[in-house]
């Protein structure tokens, strides 16, 4: 396999995780779009990482540190998601009036 097709299936994820992010109603889901974004972007580290300075782990370490800074997001996401479903009563995007006064 070379580049190119690494290239392509995270261009491919990218995409999807854009759709979903645009299009959904849930914000559970826009949650997970957007992990799928982050997931096609360290698959462009490692990639790029391996074929162009295999010698180096540069490109793992820094795809390592955005994992640990995702999980670290989504939980600070999936805890703001339950605080305003306790008061909204919906996961709905378009239910969240929070800063209307």
């Amino acid at each position: 396999m070379s580049l190119n097709h690494y290239l392509i299936l995270s261009l491919a994820l990218f995409l999807i995780g854009l759709f979903g992010a645009l299009t959904r109603r849930n914000i559970i889901g826009i949650l997970m779009s957007v992990e799928l974004m982050f997931n096609a972007a360290n698959i462009n580290l490692a990639a790029f990482n391996r074929y162009l300075h295999p010698q180096n782990f540069t490109g793992q370490a820094v795809a390592v540190f955005s994992i640990a800074v995702a999980a670290a997001e989504i939980v600070v996401g999936l805890a703001l998601v339950l605080a305003i479903y306790r008061s909204v009563s919906s996961v709905y995007v378009e239910k969240f009036n929070l800063l209307k006064g």
